[in-house]
């Protein structure tokens, strides 16, 4: 189980996101939407808890998450050992230094901050399918690239418990 402050899409966005699930759970390669509990939302996580105290963490984040929308430009498929694929974004200096920013905030609540969202080590990602086996990668690839380029918006943000898919907006 796991904490995550996200960045999470507008309506338009999450639904072209979400329909890239749909087109990939009927090619028969299993999505976020049907992971673990089914409750996971499109989103870009800025910084993963692994222990934590939630009312000081949300007290720490909540200022940081009202700087207005962020504009994300996606053009490549990528892929984290154990078949996690994502999407890549392009990302500006304002959301590096959004990341960089709740990081210290959360950390310095106690928090223990997972060590790949470590400023300098974290590779912003918007996880499509968490375990594709490599037979299945050709099948994934050519729907993504059906969609890509993609430009979104992410309008709000919230913490999210990956164990339960509960979300607290921020």
């Amino acid at each position: 189980m796991a904490l995550a402050v996200c960045l999470l899409f507008d309506r338009r966005s999450d639904r072209i996101l979400r329909g890239l699930w749909d087109r990939l759970e009927d090619l028969g390669v299993p999505t976020l939407m049907s992971h673990t509990h089914g409750r996971h939302v499109p989103h870009l996580s800025l910084a993963v808890l692994r222990e934590w105290d939630h009312d000081k963490v949300m007290k720490a984040a909540q200022p940081l998450m009202d700087d207005g929308p962020v504009s994300l430009y996606f053009d490549a498929l990528g892929t984290f050992r154990r078949g996690r694929a994502w999407l890549v974004p392009a990302v500006g200096a304002e959301v590096l230094e959004r990341q960089q920013q709740v990081v210290t905030a959360v950390t310095g609540t106690g928090a223990d901050l997972h060590r790949h969202y470590q400023p300098g080590r974290w590779v912003p990602h918007c996880t499509l399918a968490p375990r594709v086996p490599l037979v299945a990668l050709p099948i994934l690839a050519a729907a993504v690239y059906d969609v890509l380029p993609l430009e979104t918006t992410a309008d709000h943000a919230a913490l999210i418990d990956s164990g339960t898919g509960q979300v607290w907006p921020l």
